[in-house]
């Protein structure tokens, strides 16, 4: 998989992952202003490798 860095449109930074087929399974819901803020948000997904899975299936509403 690879994270790609883009700018959209508006001129905003954006970010995207895809997978080896092509296909994008994550972006940047926002546009960031600055390349290092988009940068940043690459790492926090990068970093949430760890995060806790949790069904929602399970929960009462």
């Amino acid at each position: 998989m690879r994270f790609e860095l883009y700018r959209d449109s508006a001129g905003g930074w954006r970010w995207r992952l895809r997978t080896q087929n092509g296909n994008v399974v994550a972006d940047s819901a926002e546009a960031y202003v600055r390349r290092e803020d988009c940068e940043h948000g690459i790492a926090l997904v990068k970093g949430s490798a760890e995060a806790a899975i949790v069904d929602m299936t399970l929960r009462i509403a």
